[in-house]
């Protein structure tokens, strides 16, 4: 994957950098030793690797506010990072970059129930924002399978999903204002509290825009009363293709499930191995999770088995106890970990319509004949966001090549069937070089002149987003303007 050159007057500039922006960070928020910067050198895409200049830590909006305005002023590049966790190389730094980290910043700053919200600094991570309110029977409704360790800054950047968003929606349904830094060290409120927050409605550009525009800090987040009770019915197919086909069903039926999940044989076995959830011997399996009061539940649950009935399951299970919810869940839960054990691997994000998941299936069985790799599929089937997990070794010479070409190929499929290239995690460096396969070179000089807005000299998150050529032709006219 190919990154810009480093800038040698920023490099030569760096014990100067380092020193100004320690006069405006506590000791042990600047990190300079290339020993400990390593630990910043990847997200989760671990296939691609570089030390940043130097990494900081702030814990304040006044903080980040200071650290942009030195690197503005220094001309240096500012990546900004939340967990970590990104799959799509967001936040990979350049070696001529200041990693920001938001770590520190994790306080609950407000919490009101009369009008569903939470006001939290965005270093805090998804899981925890719901662990402040759930003794007072709320929660925040996306949960991406990295909740446990993924950051609310990254949520925003990516605008995250999660298995329950085909009712509650991603992260900008659920994102009610922020507090963002611009890269000259300008700080901005967009939205807020109430629904009618004055001004334009920029939230929208912010979400999702993967630190392209600012670096968000402070968030005000929905909270939702949690529902009265849930529980998913696992239905197992001896056909992926017949597992897609009940979903498209299903959602066609008018029937609005909290969640509709697709696991492939490769990802049961492995899963079954490594967390025992007692799956059954099958090539495919949906869990299809409801919520509401009982009656609710067990009219929506008779809908779906009914539909699942017609297309010759192989076994159908519902949940009878939190038990058996949980037993259900844990295999999908544990399923990225347990594929991580056994192979390198990257995870793929496109999202495809409903009614193309039995057509994307099979092509993504054909490519990988095709390219000799394994597959799992294990995704969010109810909204068609893709997740197959190509099977690689790092270690093998040419792997990674072939695993990022099959890669561009099921995401050229998605484009294809009238989908996108990302549904939840970004395009960052992973899909960065396909957006012109998705957009017109129209569609992307208007994506372009809002961060020229924003961010006219191009510093923040280098070579994200944007095709890398035209990305640095944008960085040269402003770098010569300086």
């Amino acid at each position: 994957m190919e990154m810009p050159n480093p800038n040698p007057t920023v490099l030569s500039r760096k014990a100067d950098l380092v020193e100004r922006l320690q006069e405006v960070l506590p000791q042990g928020a600047v990190i300079s030793d290339l020993a400990e910067t390593r630990a910043y050198e990847c997200d989760a895409l671990t296939a691609y690797r570089c030390p940043p200049l130097c990494a900081v830590l702030p814990a304040t909006t006044q903080e980040v506010s200071d650290v942009l305005r030195i690197c503005h002023q220094m001309d240096v590049p500012v990546v900004p990072r939340g967990s970590g966790t990104s799959l799509a190389g967001g936040a990979l730094p350049t070696a001529d970059c200041v990693i920001l980290g938001v770590a520190r910043m994790n306080d609950v700053l407000e919490t009101n129930y009369p009008d569903r919200y939470v006001r939290v600094q965005t270093g805090r991570t998804n899981l925890s924002v719901t662990g402040a309110v759930e003794e007072n029977d709320f929660f925040y409704a996306p949960d991406p399978s990295s909740q446990l360790a993924c950051a609310i800054a990254g949520n925003i950047a990516m605008n995250s999903g999660g298995a329950h968003c085909l009712k509650y929606g991603v992260t900008t349904n659920n994102l009610m204002g922020v507090t963002m830094v611009m890269m000259d060290g300008t700080i901005t409120e967009i939205g807020g509290a109430h629904m009618d927050a004055g001004g334009l409605d920029l939230l929208g550009v912010v979400c999702g825009s993967e630190g392209q525009l600012g670096v968000v800090t402070e968030a005000t987040l929905r909270i939702l009363p949690k529902p009265e009770g849930a529980r998913p019915v696992l239905i197992a197919f001896d056909d992926n293709e017949v597992a897609g086909a009940c979903v498209a069903d299903i959602i066609k039926a008018g029937v609005l499930p909290v969640a509709i999940e697709f696991m492939d044989r490769l990802c049961i076995e492995t899963t079954e191995n490594f967390a025992k959830a007692g799956y059954p011997d099958c090539n495919a399996l949906l869990i299809v999770e409801v919520e509401g009061s009982d009656g609710e539940i067990q009219e929506q649950l008779s809908k779906i088995v009914a539909i699942a009935e017609t297309h010759d399951p192989v076994e159908i299970r519902e949940s009878k106890s939190p038990e058996e919810s949980a037993a259900i869940w844990l295999g999908r839960k544990s399923a990225f970990g347990a594929i991580g054990q056994i192979s390198d691997y990257m995870c793929l994000d496109g999202t495809i319509p409903v009614s193309e998941l039995p057509l994307v299936l099979r092509r993504i069985g054909e490519l990988s004949d095709q390219y000799g790799l394994r597959v799992g599929n294990v995704f969010h089937a109810g909204d068609g966001n893709m997740h197959p997990l190509i099977l690689f070794d790092a270690n093998k010479e040419g792997d990674l090549e072939i695993c990022e070409a099959m890669g561009a190929d099921i995401l050229r499929l998605c484009v294809e069937v009238g989908g996108c290239l990302t549904g939840e995690h970004g395009v960052g460096i992973e899909k960065r070089d396909l957006m012109t396969d998705q957009y017109t070179a129209a569609d992307l000089e208007a994506q372009m002149a809002v961060k020229d807005v924003f961010d006219p000299a191009w510093l923040l998150n280098p070579a994200k987003v944007f095709p890398l050529a035209v990305s640095e032709a944008r960085r040269a006219p402003a770098v010569a303007a300086e």
